[in-house]
């Protein structure tokens, strides 16, 4: 299973939270999942790191870096997955998580994130 993992979880993952479900991990952990980071966490995490704002434990190098040990793929910003992003309903305002979203229904992966108005996205969207 293709997963995509929304930047809290997975920044949960690398720095080994307990904040992270047991159901994520799981999952994460599974050999039948394909991990995958998207370009727009690691946007998120460098601007928000950058300013000093929200809950970003670790620099954008320091989690390309732990993702790339961790055996997580990247997966790139397409055209496509921007352009999905006008079809989607205004449950959500950020633009990081819109563009998972759109990501993870173009693709399609299952996203695995921890905010529910984000679920009400898709039921493929894995609430942990």
């Amino acid at each position: 299973m293709n997963v995509l993992l929304d930047t809290h979880v997975a920044l949960w993952a690398i720095t080994d939270s307990p904040r992270l479900p047991g159901r994520a991990r799981e999952m994460i952990e599974s050999p039948r999942s394909t991990v995958w980071i998207s370009a727009a966490s690691l946007w998120e995490i460098a601007i928000k790191h950058g300013l000093g704002r929200g809950e970003m434990p670790v620099s954008s190098q320091e989690a390309l870096r732990y993702f790339q040990e961790s055996g997580y793929r990247f997966l790139p910003i397409e055209p496509e997955h921007t352009v999905a992003i006008e079809d989607l309903p205004p449950h959500h305002a950020d633009p990081f998580d819109r563009i998972l979203v759109a990501q993870a229904l173009v693709e399609p992966m299952r996203l695995i994130t921890h905010d529910q108005a984000v679920a009400r996205y898709s039921d493929t969207i894995i609430v942990v």
